[in-house]
């Protein structure tokens, strides 16, 4: 009996361990975020323009795939995914466009003076409810959207040549010949 009560903490750290072990095994990406709004419509927006121009208006860019980039001048994952959009932008010629999440159009003016402008249109979302509205849960994020106004892909955080070259170029490729 006096056995089997010196074995009792042994037998706890194993179950203990045993849970750990089950737990750290390589499980979903945790880069992966869940998003409802996958394959559903994207919400409706109508934003005023950085340039002060022409607006940002969904209805205004359905008819083709596009892309919809959420950043901010504030953001440091955004400067570092900036050269990726800037190259995306001047060799693919794809439709990309930004919000400025949270961010005073006098900042997002300097962020895009300094580092180049990939965007054909910025629209400022000051209050953030557009960003809400698409379940943004932090910038930068990018979304996929299709010709009818669907979301088809979200990446979190700054996008990297890889993921463009791997994953984001392949959809667009495949959604335009839908």
């Amino acid at each position: 009996m006096k056995r089997l009560f010196y074995l009792l903490p042994l037998a706890a750290f194993l179950v203990v361990a045993g849970y750990f072990m089950i737990s750290l095994r390589a499980g979903p990406d945790v880069h992966e975020l869940p998003s409802a709004m996958l394959n559903k419509p994207a919400p409706e927006f109508d934003l005023a323009s950085l340039s002060g121009g022409e607006k940002l208006d969904l209805d205004a860019l359905k008819g083709h795939p596009f892309i919809v980039n959420f950043f901010a001048s504030w953001c440091v994952p955004c400067r570092i995914e900036h050269p990726v959009l800037m190259r995306l932008s001047q060799q693919n010629h794809l439709p990309l466009y930004g919000i400025a999440y949270k961010d005073r159009p006098e900042d997002t003016k300097k962020l895009l003076d300094k580092y180049g402008d990939p965007f054909r249109l910025v629209g400022l979302d000051q209050s953030g409810n557009v960003g809400l509205n698409f379940g943004v849960y932090g910038v930068p994020e990018t979304y996929v959207i299709d010709a009818t106004g669907r979301i088809r892909r979200r990446f979190v955080g700054p996008l990297t040549a890889e993921t463009v070259n791997k994953e984001l170029l392949p959809l667009l490729k495949q959604l335009d010949k839908s």
